[in-house]
């Protein structure tokens, strides 16, 4: 992709209303655009990496069985009266009303809808356990929308929805689910923990979540390092310096963390209040038994960015990079320069690479800037300078030293970022 013709504007200064790491350095990279507060624009850039990250999650999830499906955003009214939810959610749910005064929801979640689509159909013993997925737009009226993508009024979400016949089930595709998470949030180099939590309105089990260790986290987790024990601060029985109760050798610590997913057991709560039921080998009808698992999609790319940052922008993860390669060409008089970072940009996409070239007429200094901010995993320097001993100058962005390699062996030095 030629850097001139994608719609890239950085900015020097970060918006001084931005506290979060990931509002300040997505804005100034030039990868979301703020709206209003809790309301984002996804620009080229960052709609790369929100699709990288959709992707993985998708893998990871139909590896488990779950089809994809889309549900709607627009929900009636009288669908939550049915749950009691219409009004315990009162200061959640965004309401509209239609010229006929009829009253609706924006979707903040989709327990209501997939079971009222699974209940208008016979479900018998021999159609369990199946699994059901969505990457949604949910709407929540958030009264702390101040912290970029992690805490958002309107946000992308990934929502599954199994159903079983029995709890032992249940808990056979939980525990698989848990890992799937592990495998998704690794891929997108985070180090997870999975902690216990309240079940809520929910259930009387706990509800796992999966925290992230960074100073921006709104959450306080307890854990153990030894053993990967780690409780909610608003459950934990523990306090830092206490002994694991789980391996009885590690020493509990305490970490500001960032919830990026959580899991739940839902039980008959939601197949019973709607009326879901399979029919079992005797003819009766029985709830179904459901679990529910969300991921925020924007939420999870703004924990990545601040975990992977540091004073000049960016240090993306190389899966969910928006590019791979990031073409630098210092402009000069001598047309060499433009030749052979044309071949070079040439080559690279031969050997299938995602290359930004940035062929545009500004100086080296700003070049370099937007390249850190970017913060692609890798960058190629194009010069008068590298060209005189037939090189070019290699850098990962996560070092601080760059190499001068030659053309003819840069194949092999790419090799980890095609």
């Amino acid at each position: 992709m030629l850097q001139s013709k994608l719609f890239i504007k950085t900015r020097k200064e970060a918006p001084k209303d931005e506290i979060f790491a990931n509002a300040r350095l997505l804005i100034r990279g030039s990868f979301i655009d703020k709206l209003m507060a809790g309301v984002y624009s996804f620009l080229p850039l960052g709609f790369r990496v929100l699709k990288k990250i959709e992707g993985i999650v998708r893998e990871e999830i139909e590896a488990l069985g779950a089809g994809e499906i889309l549900m709607p955003a627009l929900h009636p009214k009288t669908l939550w009266e049915e749950t009691g939810r219409w009004q315990k959610l009162l200061g959640i749910i965004y309401k509209v009303t239609d010229k006929d005064g009829r009253e609706f929801g924006l979707g903040p979640t989709h327990e209501e809808v997939i079971v009222d689509i699974i209940r208008k159909h016979t479900i018998t013993l021999t159609d369990l356990p199946f699994s059901l997925f969505q990457m949604q737009t949910k709407f929540r009226d958030e009264p702390r929308a101040k912290s970029g993508l992690l805490r958002g009024r309107e946000f992308s979400m990934k929502d599954l929805y199994s159903f079983h016949a029995d709890e032992n089930d249940l808990k056979k595709f939980y525990d698989k689910a848990i890992k799937a998470y592990l495998k998704i949030f690794r891929r997108c180099g985070l180090k997870p923990l999975v902690v216990e939590a309240s079940g809520g309105e929910f259930s009387k089990e706990y509800s796992h979540e999966f925290m992230i260790k960074t100073p921006a986290g709104e959450d306080v987790t307890f854990f153990c390092s030894l053993c990967g024990f780690a409780q909610n601060k608003e459950i934990a029985k523990v306090k830092a310096g206490d002994k694991c109760p789980n391996c009885q050798k590690g020493i509990i610590e305490e970490a500001k963390t960032v919830e990026a997913g959580n899991i739940f057991k839902l039980g008959t709560r939601f197949s019973e209040e709607l009326g879901a039921h399979y029919t079992n080998e005797k003819g009766e009808k029985k709830p179904l038994v459901m679990g529910c698992y969300g991921i925020g999609l924007g939420r999870l790319m703004a924990t990545v960015v601040e975990v992977h940052n540091d004073e000049k922008g960016i240090v993306w993860p190389r899966e969910i990079s928006p590019f791979a390669i990031h073409l630098i060409e210092i402009p000069s008089k001598k047309t060499e320069v433009k030749k052979q970072a044309r071949k070079l940009y040439k080559l690279l996409l031969a050997e299938n690479a995602e290359v930004l070239y940035d062929d545009r007429g500004v100086s080296a200094g700003v070049k370099f800037a937007d390249a850190d901010l970017i913060g692609c995993p890798l960058r190629i320097v194009v010069s008068e300078r590298t060209l005189e001993s037939g090189c070019v100058e290699v850098k990962e962005r996560s070092k601080t030293k760059a190499k001068l390699i030659k053309i003819n062996k840069l194949k092999a030095v790419i090799k980890n970022h095609v």
